[in-house]
């Protein structure tokens, strides 16, 4: 039986382990990295996805860059444990049987914090309900709405099965698990015996539901068309009422969240406004993302701090005493990390990359608003940089949406350009990011790189994980960097205010960030190297120690959990 006062975390997506693949990105390493923190501090939680047994996808690059995509292979239940509840969620006026399987956080002084992934593949289902849990962000509109009905509506049904009676908190990750909010309605309505939701029973939802948006486009939301939400959902009497349900011939995720919901937040304080401008009659508060600290620390570092700052792992704003780390030692563990990289890299790719050049990565999705390829607006001018100021080498990793052909020639125009670039600059572009990828990158590079379109970036956490292993941040001012960017002091901007989309200059970036490699990264890595470790100490002094999903959790318990 669960504890009084759970918070029940719902995400579509979650990372729990590099060989469990059901994550894509950034959603779902934080997803992962906040179950981590809550079972750190002894929380009373428990987290809901969604299976994937075929996981987002396995990402092959061929000769020319272009992507290609191959289910991933994983076995079950060598990572999770079958649980024996079953419980039924009607779906185009059919019922689909649903199981769980439960993995266990287990948090820095033994606490536990399950996490339930939802599974239809049953031999009670018919063959194409099988495959709703198959495929992260698969298939098309139908396919998600069903999957999210799995999500919202089953996840409910299956914490109640497990023993779950009395959640505090619905937490959603996103909209992706809104319709959670139609159920705790419906469980109002059976319980009262009634047929009709009044103001008293929308107002007990919102008082149990918080939530987070991470998307700062309006194009991003998921949106339904109505006739196949009556063909999925069925008629639910929330359709008819103006103060649920605003979105105009169709649902909208988002709204449905919105507005039954009592807190809401965005994931850093621009994202906030952004959201707060987006949503104009809604109250958005803002609470910074962050990583899980212990995580996400190469084991170098793990180490070193285990020697200078003996309580991190419990107490992660102590890392502000790195300052005092001494350099050389700052150094030599980046050195392991950064060799460890290269090693991978010369492997993978046979690149020929040196561990004494300066090295920029760059790994997130491959969308084309990160804007990957803004290094390589002025070819020649790179060039000239690096021959008259100090080599530098890139690595570079990120899958593109399997539908995002946009994506997918972003990832071949920098295998292009890695042509074009040969014997001046080396670059390698790794398949597969994944979170063993991940932290390879972020602990090994020397300065992380990082490009969006603003106001496109929400957040970001590869810098955030990069900046807990001393690597400083060479950023355009948006998501966490805003907060974060100390000039000179954490790392680098790219431009030097935040501008609306409406200023975005791709040319006038990429200038700015030429004119910081040029005058500041590459004199200060190779001529001062002692201010490069300074800026390294300070990087994880002040990000490492605030940007963790620490103190993110306790922003959460102060501010949306426990009021």
């Amino acid at each position: 039986m669960a504890s009084q006062g759970i918070i029940a975390y719902f995400t579509m997506e979650i990372a729990l382990k590099p060989a469990i693949p059901t994550y894509s990105g950034g959603l779902g390493v934080l997803a992962g990295d906040t179950v981590n923190s809550a079972a750190d501090l002894s929380m009373p939680m428990v987290g809901v996805s969604l299976l994937h047994r075929k996981g987002y996808f396995y990402q092959r690059l061929d000769a020319s860059g272009w992507q290609r995509e191959e289910p991933v292979a994983w076995r079950v239940d060598d990572y999770l444990h079958e649980q024996v509840e079953r419980v039924t969620v009607t779906i185009e006026d059919r019922p689909v049987q649903l199981r769980a399987w439960k993995f266990e956080v287990v948090g820095v002084g033994g606490h536990r914090v399950p996490v339930v992934l939802l599974d239809s593949d049953l031999p009670e289902n018919s063959e194409w309900d099988r495959t709703l849990t198959d495929h992260l962000y698969g298939g098309d509109s139908h396919y998600r709405l069903c999957q999210e009905m799995v999500l919202g509506v089953g996840g409910v049904r299956m914490l109640r099965a497990l023993g779950y009676g009395n959640v505090h908190r619905f937490h959603m990750n996103e909209g992706h698990a809104s319709l959670l909010t139609l159920e705790l309605l419906d469980e109002r309505l059976q319980s009262s015996g009634r047929a009709t939701i009044t103001d008293e029973d929308i107002q007990a939802v919102r008082e149990q539901c918080v939530f987070t948006t991470h998307t700062p486009v309006a194009a991003g939301h998921d949106r339904f068309p109505m006739d196949l939400v009556h063909r999925v959902v069925g008629h639910h009497g929330a359709f008819d009422l103006p103060e649920i349900f605003c979105c105009e011939g169709a649902l909208n995720m988002t709204y449905l969240a919105l507005n039954l919901s009592d807190y809401v937040n965005g994931v850093a304080k621009r994202h906030g406004e952004v959201s707060r401008q987006m949503f104009a009659s809604y109250h958005i508060d803002s609470i910074t993302n962050g990583v899980h600290a212990a995580r996400w620390a190469a084991t170098p570092f793990q180490r070193l701090f285990d020697r200078y700052v003996r309580e991190w792992r419990e107490d992660n704003f102590s890392l502000r005493y790195a300052l005092s780390i001494p350099r050389h030692e700052i150094w030599a563990a980046h050195q392991r990390a950064k060799r460890a990289l290269i090693q991978y890299v010369n492997r993978e790719t046979n690149a020929g990359m040196d561990v004494d050049i300066l090295t920029l990565g760059f790994a997130r999705r491959a969308a084309t608003y990160k804007r990957a390829d803004l290094l390589f607006h002025d070819p020649e001018r790179l060039k000239a940089i690096a021959a008259n100021v100090g080599p530098l080498q890139v690595v570079y990793a990120g899958k593109a949406h399997p539908q995002d052909n946009a994506g997918k020639g972003l990832i071949q125009r920098i295998h292009q350009v890695r042509d074009t670039l040969r014997g001046a600059v080396s670059i390698a572009y790794l398949e597969n990011y994944d979170m063993r990828l991940g932290k390879l990158l972020t602990t090994g590079c020397d300065v992380w790189l990082n490009t969006p379109q603003p106001p496109l970036e929400a957040s970001g956490t590869s810098g955030m994980k990069a900046a807990l292993n001393g690597v400083p941040s060479l950023s355009i001012l948006d998501g966490w960097w805003v907060e974060g960017c100390i000039e000179g002091i954490t790392g680098w901007s790219i431009g030097e205010h935040w501008q609306q989309a409406t200023d975005v200059d791709n040319a006038k970036d990429a200038a700015s960030l030429y004119d910081k490699l040029e005058r500041a990264v590459l004199p200060i890595f190779y001529d001062r190297r002692e201010q490069f470790i300074d800026i390294m100490r300070h990087a994880i002094a002040l990000n490492g120690s605030f940007f963790n999903t620490q103190r993110m959790m306790q922003e959460y318990v102060l501010n949306a959990y426990f009021l």
